[in-house]
């Protein structure tokens, strides 16, 4: 006789099944041919709509209860061939309310009592972890989302910040973006030093060239005189038409003389740009080049926002703005004039010429004024940037100063196709 022939199959069997009587998971136990002999009462409250399933088929017990044929299908193909089952996910509809369960399954062996050979398994309700589990990614979600709606929201902000920069001076617009005060209107009395240029004989330009040439040659224009004057650390005030205005010391200053010089090296540099492009713009259309009149003053202005509560303006008044614009006027083509409280401040570094005496119109007493040459060190003269070059085979002029490194690309991409058609 067999061990098992002493005891009660079914005493033993409830035994066996002891720790499942009060566990917090639905457990069954089936036979080998997955017929069901046992479940605990936490498998009637997780499923009463199944009522007694003691004897039933455990597949068909799944397929009542909602679970897709293709679990079913794998469960019982994994049961036969691995004796394991585990399926981390079940989604089961019980009185209306979605549920989630993993479904875990062995088969059982046990040499003394052949009855105990079967399958035994438990669904765990894992719907709390899974409410969890959804919240958080919806969470993440929404903060990806969130993410996103930011980084748009600061790229179209970076656009716009980008736009209006290029309506203002950099020093000017950093001084705005930076200022806890707001816009209030705010304004102090500087000693600045006032540039002021203009193209000779504009008016005909604008009448004899097609609008888009005479846009180009313009745009070009003034965008090499802009860096130039952002360069020097000049705050560029406005553009009227063809004329710039340009001051030194404000908003900030490395003192009244340095402030001259800076823009009297500005004017120097404009000047030799505007040779150094002559030949393009008379290929676009401006059959006798660009001619440029210039001049510097310096003297105390009242600096800062002027204008209204719809729109401001961040300018300077004073008598060295009106008096640099007619020393623009009155220059030649090509010159650079100054007056005698600049000639002061720049005398030790500066050639000048006496050019003419003047009584300007606001003014009590004759103002002398000179033409400004070059600096006196030979050293500062040849240390000035030039973006032409002239050899004896070749010819180079960089037309956009803007990107200096994509102008030395060009020249690379020229070279080799040179040599490739050398070799």
């Amino acid at each position: 006789m067999k061990v098992e022939d002493f005891f009660s199959q079914h005493n033993i069997i409830d035994l066996s099944f002891f720790n499942f009587s009060n566990a917090i998971t639905a457990a069954y136990f089936a036979k080998e041919n997955l017929e069901i002999l046992k479940i605990n009462e936490n498998f009637r409250k997780f499923f009463p709509t199944l009522g007694n399933v003691n004897n039933v088929y455990f597949p068909d017990v799944l397929e009542q209860l909602g679970i897709p044929g293709q679990q079913i299908e794998q469960f019982v193909e994994d049961i036969s061939k691995k004796g394991s089952v585990l399926i981390p996910q079940v989604n089961i509809t019980i009185n209306g309310e979605q549920r989630v369960y993993s479904l875990l399954s062995a088969r059982t062996h046990d040499d003394s009592f052949s009855y105990l050979n079967g399958v035994q398994g438990q669904f765990v309700d894992r719907t709390a972890e899974w409410e969890l589990r959804r919240e958080r990614e919806e969470l993440l979600e929404q903060k990806i989302r969130d993410r996103e709606i930011i980084e748009e929201k600061t790229r179209q902000l970076e656009s716009l910040a980008t736009r209006l920069a290029k309506y203002l001076s950099p020093q000017i617009y950093q001084s705005i973006f930076s200022d806890q005060q707001g816009t209030e209107v705010r304004h102090a009395r500087k000693n600045l030093t006032l540039f002021f240029s203009d193209i000779v004989q504009f008016t005909d330009l604008t009448d004899t060239m097609e609008p888009e040439r005479l846009a180009s040659v313009i745009n070009s224009y003034l965008s090499e005189m802009s860096i130039i004057a952002l360069e020097s650390g000049g705050t560029i005030d406005k553009f009227i038409g063809d004329a710039i205005l340009v001051f030194f010391g404000d908003p900030e200053s490395e003192g009244e003389t340095e402030d001259a010089l800076k823009c009297v090296e500005m004017a120097l540099r404009m000047k030799q740009r505007i040779q150094e492009l002559q030949k393009h713009w008379k290929k676009l259309g401006a059959s006798n080049g660009l001619r440029v009149r210039m001049g510097i003053s310096s003297g105390y202005c009242t600096v800062g926002n002027f204008g209204s509560d719809l729109r401001l303006d961040y300018t300077v008044l004073g008598s060295p703005v009106n008096l640099a614009a007619r020393l623009e006027a009155m220059a030649n083509p090509g010159a650079i004039l100054v007056d005698e409280n600049t000639h002061a401040l720049i005398d030790d570094q500066v050639v000048v010429e006496p050019f003419d005496t003047i009584t300007p119109k606001g003014f009590a007493r004759p103002l002398q004024i000179f033409q400004v040459e070059d600096f006196k060190s030979m050293e500062h003269r040849k240390s000035r940037r030039r973006l032409s070059h002239m050899g004896e085979r070749v010819e180079v002029n960089v037309l956009d100063s803007s990107d200096i490194r994509a102008a030395i690309e060009e020249l690379r991409r020229i070279q080799q196709a040179f040599e490739q058609e050398l070799q």
